[in-house]
């Protein structure tokens, strides 16, 4: 079940293994402190980070980065910067 900062106390099921690998990609490519990575830099690292044999359709990683980047926020793993444009890095 994946959670929302947007939406809080709002939840959805998706597929484990999936979630599990845009997980660890997004972790890998996150930086640890700001000024992190706008969405588009986050989409171009992770279309190069995420297995190819989970994500063979690179046009679903969109979906992916912003599920897992959402509940990851929720969750105090990620933080959103408030900047223009937004930016997001790991959290400490």
């Amino acid at each position: 079940m994946v959670r929302t900062s947007n939406k809080p106390g709002s939840s959805l099921r998706v597929d484990a293994l999936k979630y599990e690998a845009m997980r660890k990609a997004m972790m890998k490519v996150l930086p640890r402190k700001a000024s992190g990575l706008t969405q588009q830099e986050m989409w171009d690292a992770l279309a190069r980070a995420a297995p190819k044999s989970m994500f063979p359709d690179r046009g679903k990683i969109g979906w992916w980065m912003k599920s897992v980047q959402l509940d990851l926020e929720a969750k105090k793993i990620v933080v959103r910067e408030q900047t223009k444009p937004l930016r997001w890095h790991r959290a400490k």
